[in-house]
């Protein structure tokens, strides 16, 4: 991709990325009155296999939030009853964080307008776009993990 002294594309792509994530944070919480944070920790949590919790650290690493913000928002989803931190069986020492009964019950009844919020954002897309978008972002995602900006770092775009 060709970078031109204004950015070009890279620079438009990275701040729609930037937009389309304070759109999608402002309207969770405008529709749903969650934040996306803990909309993404209580779909995380209900995965299969996860019954019994997951550690602080995998959730933190799958979500790719901070600790900071991760921490806070266990913090508010505890105090409504949504996620308990329990000792962890195999290490005394560690917790896993787990949905709790009542955090079950509240996502399942956050599916309908998950559905419908999913419906209204990706009306515009036919299937093939949303399967297109999901592979450049899957790929996006990989190619951002492997960023390394260190001093000496070959600059290929330069």
């Amino acid at each position: 991709m060709i970078v031109n002294e204004s950015g070009g594309i890279p620079n438009r792509l990275f701040f729609r990325l930037f937009q389309t994530g304070n759109i999608l944070q402002r309207q969770v919480q405008n529709e749903m009155g969650i934040s996306a944070v803990q909309w993404a920790v209580l779909g995380a949590l209900s995965r299969e296999g996860f019954e019994d919790g997951t550690s602080f650290n995998q959730l933190k690493e799958y979500l790719y939030v901070s600790r900071q913000n991760l921490d806070g928002v266990l913090k508010r989803m505890e105090r409504d009853g949504h996620v308990v931190r329990v000792p962890d069986p195999s290490d005394g020492r560690a917790r896993l964080v787990k949905l709790t009964d009542s955090g079950r019950v509240y996502w399942n009844n956050l599916q309908r307008p998950i559905d419908n919020f999913y419906q209204q954002a990706l009306q515009g897309m036919s299937f093939d776009d949303g399967v297109s978008l999901l592979h450049l972002l899957k790929k996006l995602q990989h190619d951002m993990t492997k960023i390394s900006l260190t001093v000496g770092a070959n600059d290929q775009n330069r």
